[in-house]
């Protein structure tokens, strides 16, 4: 699943490729933002940790792959 993150205060986002569910990332996020934590996310090759005031939105789906070319889809 590909997970973005918006951050408050800044016109980028965090993206993240994870093995959870999305039922997974939701009592994580929701986890965070009651308890004023950290939301911590791995994938394998990195760390992600995002302060919970800081999180503006998070936005999850199916991983996409680069697309190469003018396809039409």
């Amino acid at each position: 699943m590909e997970i973005k993150i918006g951050i408050t205060q800044s016109t980028r986002e965090i993206t993240v490729e994870s093995d959870l569910d999305a039922q997974q990332l939701k009592e994580l996020v929701d986890s965070a933002l009651t308890n004023r934590t950290p939301l911590v996310l791995e994938d394998g090759q990195r760390r992600v940790v995002v302060p919970a005031d800081s999180i503006a939105y998070v936005d999850s789906g199916p991983s996409t792959q680069g697309r190469v070319g003018f396809g039409i889809s």
